[in-house]
């Protein structure tokens, strides 16, 4: 248990210091490939986190969505297209994931939630840009995040995480759709991007990780599968 504490701890301590501390750093002087190397570190660290503490397949696919998350921060800080092209590929990656982990029984209300969740976003992202012509790319863009959010809150991992982690991620996106049109002077996008989508990531890296590890020591201790 110690060991592996201690064997996780370092990564998560230096993804809280680097996703943390960028909030307070993306408006300083400091040079742009610094900057862009921090920004990129919460959630690198992130990546390395699952590839650590999920010593099979899975380890490498949830580090994959981060590592993808990771280069889609550093990439949009230089280019929009590319910057988007790597979380896109990262919600495809992770909206397969989430398929192999359907929730076999799911209440009405959750239900209803996620079937209504990617429509209404996509809509509300389409709805935003003032720039009519940034409304398409927007929208398209806006339903690989929301369904991804959608898989993950119908998934077996927990609600309170993993879905709500994937749903923090989702208002984070919406935020800066609106930053494009009604909330362009608004101070709280500015507020609200960085910290939702950061510990958005952290929520889902930590929650499956998590959930795996504790099924794979239930499954070593039943005799079973000893």
């Amino acid at each position: 248990m110690k060991s592996a504490f201690a064997e996780s701890r370092p990564f998560l301590l230096l993804s809280l210091l680097f996703g943390i501390s960028y909030f307070f750093v993306k408006d300083s002087n400091i040079p742009g490939l610094y900057l862009m190397a921090w920004k990129g570190a919460g959630v690198g660290f992130l990546a390395i986190y699952a590839l650590v503490r999920l010593h099979r397949l899975d380890g490498k696919i949830v580090g994959a969505i981060m590592a993808l998350g990771a280069i889609g921060d550093m990439a949009l800080e230089n280019d929009l297209i590319l910057g988007a092209g790597a979380f896109m590929a990262g919600h495809l990656v992770a909206i397969a994931f989430y398929s192999r982990f359907r929730r076999h029984q799911l209440g009405f209300s959750q239900k209803i939630f996620a079937i209504l969740l990617v429509p209404l976003s996509v809509l509300i992202a389409w709805a935003l840009p003032s720039v009519r012509a940034d409304a398409a790319g927007v929208a398209v863009y806006c339903l690989s995040v929301a369904a991804m959010a959608a898989m993950a809150w119908t998934s077996r991992f927990s609600r309170y995480q993993v879905g709500a982690g994937a749903v923090m991620f989702l208002v984070s996106d919406l935020l800066i759709f609106a930053r494009m049109g009604p909330m362009e002077n608004s101070v709280i996008p500015e507020l609200l991007i960085w910290p939702l989508y950061y510990f958005g990531q952290f929520m889902i890296a930590t929650g499956i990780v998590r959930t795996l590890r504790h099924e794979l020591a239930a499954e070593s201790a039943d005799p079973v599968h000893a």
